[in-house]
Formats: structure tokens, sequence, C-alpha cells
């Protein structure tokens, strides 16, 4: 009689496309968002009928919109860009996808192993190296065998906080090759606090007679705002906004609500002088955008920060810095916290109502629209020379309310908030958007035309650069070429793309575009003529 064990049946082998969607569908992940390309053929014939292929008509565009679509579901996005040209085209917004921390695994064509030596037409050489460093993980794999099990890996990677882009390089031929089918996995993502740090933060925030809490993007992004806003009550500390922050991470109506962070040192500091402890929570410490003296590092402050971002931890120039994403901080904070004998702290007092009038206010224009948008809308913001006028006019509401790119690059808010009307059906996305930014990727109004999403696009005309103008006076330069933007028709761009459109070019007129641009059925532009006056970003240099 043979001792020898029966042998587990052997698996039978798949293809590498078949094996990669039965990983998509494991994944949850619905929809692809891509821009076709010959060495991508392979990969998109006979496309399955349970995943959506989302069309876009650049790359860059491909990737905001992807970046959206993560943002909205809280799951990773899914690209696929057209070998090295579209990578290319692609690299603003996957640099945007990494200061954004959006997980994304993006895959990209590469031509037929058999001709690579040859430099071949399309192909691309050192193709991981490509869109490093902005990508957590880059691999062209090995073997056609192993594809499945790098784009596994990609996921995994991408969903790990701190959260973000990742890539696949793909010989065309490698589809159809045999492969063993990857099952997929569950990897935790939650990373708990060192509870002494903790309880050395707690002992600081129960001697602290004016503590400011400084929240940051990440508190949003892990879903967390209500903890944070009963941690913060409980805490009796203020609330302001770290500089730059893409998303609301705090109600900006609230009683505690102190404002938001400039990015200048000096300002900064300014703002923080009267608390002596500062907690960071979900943000850097702190983003900067202008050089100074920052005196909040001079020591007289006492600093902590809470951050799922070890490199964040790393380059903090003062303080005490607890690894840990937010729940779990915020939850062992909340417990931790002993009730207090101090004062609630007085929050920001809002402007008044700003008067219509003619050339039209951009202030009147953000009220406005604030007053007029539905409660659940979602904004996706890309006006930069106009962000403070809006923190003073449209008070964001907290979870899921707002969105920007945390990079600084034009080009990402259209797309993205395309992808945001995706992740969100039922839900009103409002994109309000320079004209200089418009122009990066008016196309997106395209692919959220075919699909007839909910989005509402508010394009704010001054007919320039607005935020270069504001630096060229702030740097106290002069005739500075390439700033005017005249004579761009975006009511026959947007029609041409299949939206309504409309013009206002006086107060009297905007209530009714407003009104039916957030109600009508698909796709609403609405262009507005502002006032081409130059808002100052930081303040003027003596």
């Amino acid at each position: 009689m043979s001792s020898r064990k029966p042998s587990k049946p052997a698996i039978a082998a798949v293809t590498v496309k078949d094996a990669t969607f039965s990983l998509l569908r494991a994944f949850g992940i619905k929809r692809v968002f891509g821009n076709p390309g010959s060495t991508e053929l392979p990969f998109l014939s006979d496309w399955p009928d349970d995943i959506d292929y989302v069309l876009g008509l650049q790359e860059a565009s491909v990737v905001g919109m992807a970046d959206g679509y993560a943002q909205a579901t809280r799951n990773a996005g899914f690209v696929n860009l057209h070998s090295g040209a579209g990578v290319g085209n692609a690299l603003g917004n996957i640099y945007t996808a990494h200061r954004n921390q959006t997980p994304l695994v993006i895959t990209a064509g590469q031509q037929a192993r058999s001709i690579l030596p040859l430099q071949a037409f399309l192909y691309a050489e050192r193709a991981s190296e490509f869109p490093r460093p902005y990508v957590k993980y880059s691999v062209e794999p090995a073997r056609a065998e192993d594809v499945p099990a790098a784009i596994a890996r990609a996921y995994y990677v991408a969903m790990q906080p701190p959260c973000g882009p990742t890539f696949v390089s793909i010989p065309i031929d490698d589809w159809t090759r045999p492969t063993q089918p990857v099952e997929a996995r569950h990897v935790s993502r939650e990373l708990g606090p060192d509870p002494q740090a903790m309880r050395a933060l707690v002992t600081a925030l129960a001697a602290s007679k004016r503590p400011a809490l400084v929240v940051g993007p990440a508190v949003d992004r892990a879903g967390a705002v209500d903890l944070m806003v009963t941690v913060a009550e409980k805490a009796k500390a203020a609330v302001w906004v770290s500089p730059f922050s893409a998303r609301c991470s705090f109600p900006e109506g609230h009683p505690q609500f102190a404002g938001f962070l400039h990015a200048s040192p000096g300002q900064l500091s300014d703002a923080l002088r009267e608390h002596d402890l500062v907690v960071v929570i979900g943000a850097p410490v702190f983003t900067f955008h202008v050089e100074g003296h920052a005196p909040i590092f001079d020591g007289a402050t006492t600093i902590f920060q809470i951050t799922d971002d070890p490199d964040a931890a790393a380059v903090t120039p003062s303080g005490a810095s607890i690894i840990a994403t937010m729940k779990p901080a915020l939850s062992m904070l909340l417990d931790l916290l002993p009730e207090t004998a101090r004062a609630m702290p007085a929050g920001r007092v809002l402007p008044p109502a700003p008067a219509a009038a003619d050339p039209l206010p951009v202030e009147f224009l953000l009220h406005q629209l604030s007053q007029a948008m539905p409660d659940n809308a979602a904004l996706v913001e890309e006006a930069p020379s106009h962000r403070p006028t809006m923190q003073k006019f449209m008070p964001m509401r907290g979870q899921d309310s707002f969105y920007t790119m945390a990079s600084g690059g034009l080009g990402y808010s259209l797309p993205a908030a395309v992808g945001i009307a995706l992740g969100r059906p039922g839900v009103r996305t409002v994109c309000l958007i320079g004209d200089g930014s418009a122009m990066y990727s008016i196309q997106a109004l395209w692919t959220a035309a075919q699909r007839r999403l909910p989005l509402t696009v508010v394009v704010i005309n001054n007919a320039g650069y607005g935020a270069m103008r504001s630096f060229s006076q702030v740097m106290q330069v002069r005739n500075v070429p390439g700033l005017e933007l005249p004579g761009i028709d975006f009511v026959k761009l947007a029609e041409g793309m299949g939206c309504h459109a409309v013009r206002v070019t006086k107060s009297s007129e905007l209530a009714g575009a407003l009104k039916h641009g957030l109600s009508c059925d698909g796709v609403g532009l609405i262009e507005v003529m502002v006032d081409s006056a130059v808002p100052l970003l930081y303040a003027q240099k003596g």
C-alpha cells in the first residue's frame, strides 16, 4: 500500500486577460478609465459587460477622472493608458494623484516582447522608470504569466495608507498568454497609534490653555469628519484648516471653526500665535508656498502631529509625530481625553453677504452659488486666484463636500468632477473653475455629456491667469507675458461637446442661470464674466 498522499488537482490555466478581469471583480473595481491605443487592443477586445469602460479624450483627463472616481468611491481607480506616449500625456495628473494620495492602478501598453530589443515604434524604454517617483510601485513584469500578480500587488500597495498611484507596464502580447489565476486577498489598512505617544498628546491637551487643532485632508479621505468634530468639541479647541488642504475635514460653519491657514510662514505663524499647543491631524507640518521665517518653529509653541504618512512625519521640523491612520487615532484620542473646564473658543465671523454690482464681483458669484447649490452637492474647485474669496463666502459642510488638487498643477478638477459624478450617482457635482484652468482639460466635458452626468460647471472668466497676476504684484515684477487670455468662448466649446451652456455678464442674470444650471438634466456650463481685479493670495511685500 502506497504511503504517497494524493496530489491536489491541477488548477486550470487561464489567459492573463481573464485572470486580470477576475482580480478586478474581486477588488470591486467596476470601471476602467482609458484612452485606447494599438498596444492596448488585445486587452480591450471582447470587453466584458459587467465592467464599464469610461472613455476620456486625452490621457491627463483619463487619470483625473479615475482620481475623482477613486476619491468618491474610496476604492482604487483603474486606468489604462497608451504606451509611453500616453503616460507622458498623463504625467501631470499622475503627479497630482500622488500629491492627493489617491489610490490608482495605472496600466500602460508596451510593444511585443519579441521586438523590444529593436526599439520598435511605440515601445517604451525603461517603462517602469518613466512615472517615478510619483508612483508607489512600478514594474514591467519579467514574464507574461507574472502580470496578474503584479496588478494584484499594485492594488494592495495603492490602497495602503498613505494611498497613491501605482504603475504596471504590459507588453501587447502578454494578454493572451496562459497563466495561473491569482486569488484576491484581504490586506488590512488601518494602523493603530502608539498608546504612550497618545497619552503624551492627551497630557499636553489637558494642560493647554489655548489649544488649536489643524485638520488636513487625510481626515476626510478616511471618512472621519464626524469623529473629528466630536474630538474637537470634547477638547474645546479652535480648529484651523491646514494650508492647501484638498478636502474639507471639518464643517466650516461650525462655531469652533477658526479659519484657513496661509501657506506663508509668517502669516501662518501669526494666525497660530495665540495658541500654546498646536495639534496637526492628517496634514504635513506645514505646507508653505513662499519663503520666510516661521516663528512657530522657534520653540514657544508645542506641536504634535498625527499622520498616516511616514514621510510627512520624517520632514516635520518641530514637535512629536504619531504615525497612525485617522479613525484609530481619533477614536483613541476621544477615549483618552478628559473633560476640560476650558471655555469654548470663538470661531471666525463671516463677512456680510456681498452686494450685486456690474461688472460682476467674484464674491457675489460665489455667495450666490453657495446659496443655490443643493445641500448634498460636492464642489470640485480649480480657481486658485479666487480660493481665499471662496473660503469666505462658500463654507463647506464637511465630509465629501469639497475636492481640489493638492499639487497646484492645473488640469485636474474638471475631469475629477466627471469622475466624482460617476462615483456619486444621483448627487449633483459642481465644478468651480477658472478660465485658464478649464482649458487644460476642457475635453472632459465630452465624457460627462455622453453619460448625461449630473454635473454643473461654473467657469469664472476673468480673461487671464489670475493667480499669476496676483503673484506678479506680490513679487513686484512687471511686464510679464502670457497672463492674458482674451477671446475664449466657453459657451461654444461646451455646446460643441454636447452640453447646455449659457453666459452671464450681469449680476441680474446670475440667479436664473444658476437655477437652471443646477437642475438641468445632464451637464450644464455657466460662463460668468467677472471683474478682472486681481486678488492678493498673500500679503504684499513692503
